[in-house]
């Protein structure tokens, strides 16, 4: 037996709370899984986990035994790489999410330098809007744009983004330009949804030096930031996003600032990865990597912390 990767299996699963899920995060086959954590439980003498035909949970010795396996996999992980040459050394899948507004061309080229310095580190991109299950769905660290709720993720902010408030020239011929804040409620605006409240996300303002919060009228919902903004695009209405996302409409026409004097303080941006003694190093590198990395990502739109 495989002390090392019997360890790593358990690990899984009991993130998981499921053999198969842990499985097809490992790419192994679940009969692989099913006998890994037997024989480590006929090796140590105890029974690791509790399983119902619905539910794997840990027992009690299997939640010593987690903490206890997890410094063991830090440990080796940083004695294996101690000697190795830099990037070289580090490989395995990397699973990262960011939101919409930064699956952009900068994002991806940044990527790309990041591949050629860690050339053995596969990367999984997902690009979403929503709250991830990151113990679920078998992530190891996500990017989120805004205030965050209290979470048992470690939460550490590498930098801001701007915001911008702003419309289409079609609809700014028909419906007219808001000039203050009190003009927002005789506007139609195009409204984000996002969490699981469903609500739509409110927008933020700076009036004589103190933030205001706004949630406009909305004349449709969307829960895509591409959509988001192609809507703007087609006049439906005016919306507020971070201008990284709208650079290019702006650039060129399509959208137009509006509101400029009232525009809000940059919103925080976090990298978010789980709460654990044994951090995967590659996944250490990363977040250390895009901290360093996040302001060139877009000299206009992002800035530091």
């Amino acid at each position: 037996m495989d002390l090392l990767q019997s360890m790593r299996i358990f690990l899984k699963v009991a993130d998981f709370g499921s053999f198969t899920r842990a499985a097809e995060a490992l790419n192994i086959g679940r009969p692989q899984v099913t006998l890994s954590i037997r024989d480590l439980e006929a090796s140590l003498g105890v029974r690791l986990f509790q399983r119902t035909t619905r539910k794997v949970t840990l027992s009690t010795e299997g939640a010593s035994f987690y903490e206890r396996a997890e410094e063991i996999l830090r440990s080796v992980a940083e004695a294996t790489s101690m000697f190795g040459r830099p990037g070289g050394s580090l490989r395995g899948k990397l699973r990262i999410d960011i939101p919409s507004a930064f699956a952009q061309a900068n994002f991806t080229d940044s990527l790309r330098e990041f591949t050629r310095t860690y050339p053995d580190v596969d990367l999984v991109l997902g690009v979403t809007d929503r709250n991830v299950d990151m113990v679920a769905e078998g992530v190891d660290c996500v990017l989120r744009i805004g205030e965050l709720k209290d979470s048992s993720m470690v939460v550490r902010r590498i930098g801001a983004a701007l915001m911008v408030t702003c419309a289409s020239p079609r609809y700014l011929e028909e419906f007219g330009e808001p000039i203050g804040l009190s003009d927002l409620p005789e506007h139609r605006s195009v409204n984000f949804l996002s969490g699981s409240n469903r609500r739509p996300l409110p927008w933020h303002f700076l009036e004589d030096g103190q933030p205001t919060v706004l949630t406009p009228k909305g004349a449709i919902l969307v829960n895509d930031s591409h959509a988001y903004v192609e809507c703007a695009v087609s006049g439906f209405g005016i919306v507020q996003v971070p201008g990284v996302l709208v650079d290019r409409y702006l650039a060129d026409g399509r959208l137009r600032e509006i509101l400029i004097p009232f525009r809000p303080l940059p919103r925080p941006v976090s990298v978010l990865y789980p709460s654990k003694r044994y951090l995967a190093p590659q996944v250490r590198v990363f977040v250390d990597w895009i901290q360093e990395r996040f302001t060139t990502l877009h000299g206009t739109w992002l800035t530091d912390p």
